[in-house]
Parts: C-alpha cells; structure tokens; sequence
C-alpha cells in the first residue's frame, strides 16, 4: 500500500498541511486542510490574478513600463538579484513573479494593482481567512525590524504576516481554474514556473502541472493544478513547516510532490 499524506510528511520531519480537490466536483481530501499557514510567495498567485482582471477590464494597460532600480532590488531571483536597473512591461513583471518568483517584479506589480484591491478580490471570492500585510517589500521591512529588535520574526508567523489556509488556496485555483478569461492568462504563466522540484516532481510526465512555490527559513509550500490526460483536473496546496536548519532540502521538497500525489490518487481512486 502507498504511504499516505501523513505518512509522507512524517517520514521528511515536517508538519505538512494539505487540501486537494478534484475540480468541477464537490470530492476534496485534506490534512488539517483548515489551519492557517503562511503564504511566502504564494502571495503572488492573487495579486497576478488581480492584475488580469483589471487587464480584462480596461483598468490596466499590459504593456505599460515598469523599471527595476537599485532602491526596488532586494535580492534573490530574476530582477530582484540583478546588478543593474532593468525595464520591462506590466505582463512580463506577472510572468517574472509567477515563473521565477521575481520579489522586485511582484512589489512593482502590487504598486500599480494595488494591495487593497487584491485583498478585495479575496473577499469576493469569499477567501476570509486569507490575509495579505503587503507587498514582499513590506514582508521584508517586518524581518529587518524583528531581527534589529531581536525579536520572534512576525514573517514566520501566520497570526502576523500574509496567511491562508490550504482549503481556501484550492478554492482560489478553482476560481482561476474555471476562468477562461484572466485565470487562464494566469494558468499559463503558473504553467511557466521553472521550479519542478515539488508539485511537478510527485506526478508523472503525462500529467501537466501549473503551479506557484513559497519558500522561507523552515517553510515550503506550493499550490497548483494537476491535469490528466483524460481531462480530469485536481486543485492542491501543500504547506510545511519544519527543516530551519538550510534553505535546501531536497527531501521535503519531494515529500511535496509525493503527499499532493498521494491525495490526488486518492481522489482518483
């Protein structure tokens, strides 16, 4: 017999949190699917979709410049890392955010989309116990001033910083899911993430896989949509907590893929 979800997180060291549910359906399986958890850069899944939706409405211009200068650059992939200033369209900055998890591309996108409104869009989806504090500018002010102050960090800490639940992010994939206007322009871009170490890596080729990471010191997450090739689509977010001690951890990274793996299997089954 298969190890289970739990059996999986158990045996990487981790406390996992799971929800997975076959969509255009009612059938869903979990592990403490409704306890909060913190968001990292799964963050930028709303605030890309925002940004969509105000496209599709004629609020916000796609090809509209941005510039990533040295005060915009905190470190890490894509723009965020580079050593000189860089310039690139509002759609491209949604694609650096989704495929690369692009920190300076997400805070130049919620300076235009705005966090209000995609905390609004939260609410119309009916997400109440999703909470975003800001942009990734502001999740790192939080751990400049607690590390200064020697103090617990607030950004490891889903009671104080950007949080969700994994019931609420596969109900966030369903909404982009069954969207064929904005969500579908946010599947694709989902669908460019060049992060295969997790969601992806627990399916097997045929299964196509649009997905979003988050990781910070003890924390990996990842939310997604796995496509069969008999058509049948299934939402899942993964979330753990544990293994502080380096940032890779290739052996929870796969206990990921393996737990939503498992859950999926068990849906199909």
């Amino acid at each position: 017999m298969s190890p289970s979800p739990e059996e999986i997180f158990e045996a990487a060291g981790v406390r996992g949190f799971l929800h997975a549910r076959r969509l255009g359906t009612a059938e869903s399986v979990g592990v403490d699917a409704d306890t909060l958890v913190v968001m990292a850069s799964v963050v930028k899944v709303p605030l890309v979709l925002e940004f969509a939706r105000q496209v599709a409405a004629g609020q916000l211009d796609p090809a509209d410049r941005v510039r990533a200068t040295a005060a915009d650059r905190l470190g890490g992939s894509g723009t965020a890392g580079f050593a000189d200033d860089a310039e690139y369209s509002l759609r491209d900055a949604a694609l650096l955010a989704l495929s690369v998890s692009d920190n300076t591309a997400a805070d130049l996108l919620f300076d235009r989309v705005g966090v209000e409104n995609v905390r609004s869009l939260l609410a119309e989806l009916g997400l109440s116990r999703t909470s975003i504090i800001g942009a990734p500018r502001d999740l790192l002010r939080t751990i400049i001033d607690d590390t200064s102050a020697g103090l617990p960090l607030r950004a490891l800490d889903p009671a104080r910083t950007s949080a969700t639940t994994p019931r609420e992010m596969t109900s966030l994939l369903s909404a982009i899911w069954r969207d064929p206007g904005p969500g579908a322009q946010v599947r694709e871009w989902m669908s460019a993430q060049v992060s295969w170490h997790r969601l992806t890596a627990g399916f097997p080729p045929e299964v196509a896989v649009a997905a979003k990471t988050g990781t910070m010191p003890g924390i990996r997450n990842e939310i997604g949509i796995a496509t069969y090739p008999d058509g049948s689509a299934y939402a899942v977010a993964v979330f753990t907590v544990g293994g502080a001690e380096t940032l890779r951890r290739p052996d929870i990274d796969r206990a990921i893929g393996d737990a939503a793996r498992a859950a999926v299997e068990a849906l199909r089954s």
